[in-house]
């Protein structure tokens, strides 16, 4: 059976003191599962690594379990195949945002798939200058006044939303695009 790529983002972990976690356990942990190549980037819990014959909701689960079983780490693991990465930089609605400030662009990959007038509804709780667009699985955000200041927060996002996820900036997703494609 071929080996696919995928791209684990891990929700909240080594942010604030909070779900601390190395970054090598989390490559010898896939490698104790019999995953092929895991590579790390940056500490915020993004991994690529190859599996066969696997679905990512199948992944997840797995992972979620390993983790909490085996490094007492409890939290979501959501996992993309390299070719939906590729889509989800392909569908970027802020092309214009990506070039001028990369930084303040973020994507947030989502456990389940909302409604579309769940985002609608994201955007209208908006009470700063950011924007939003999202469909399946992905949303994207600008924050042109930056993360720090902005009340368009993560706990606010996954409660409009009726789901989970974590977010990374327009550079780490390049990035983990670029990983993808050179595994």
């Amino acid at each position: 059976m071929p080996t696919t790529t995928y791209i684990a983002l891990l929700r909240a972990v080594n942010v604030a003191g909070h779900g601390k976690v190395g970054m090598a356990d989390l490559r010898a942990l896939f490698t104790r599962l019999g995953f092929e190549g895991a590579r790390s980037l940056l500490q915020s819990g993004n991994l690529i690594f190859g599996a066969a014959g696997a679905a990512p909701a199948e992944l997840e689960s797995r992972l979620e379990a390993a983790a909490e079983a085996r490094l007492g780490l409890r939290t979501d693991f959501l996992v993309r195949s390299a070719g939906e990465w590729d889509e989800v930089v392909a569908a970027n609605p802020f092309p214009a945002e990506a070039k001028r400030d990369p930084g303040r662009l973020v994507v947030l990959a989502l456990k389940d798939a909302p409604p579309p007038a769940r985002f609608a509804a994201l955007q209208a709780a908006v009470v700063g200058r950011e924007i939003v667009r999202g469909a399946g699985r992905h949303a994207y955000v600008t924050y042109p006044d930056g993360q720090g200041r902005s009340r368009l927060t993560l706990a606010l996002i996954e409660r409009t939303l009726g789901t989970r996820g974590t977010a990374r900036n327009w550079n780490t997703v390049l990035k983990l695009a670029a990983l993808a494609g050179a595994r």
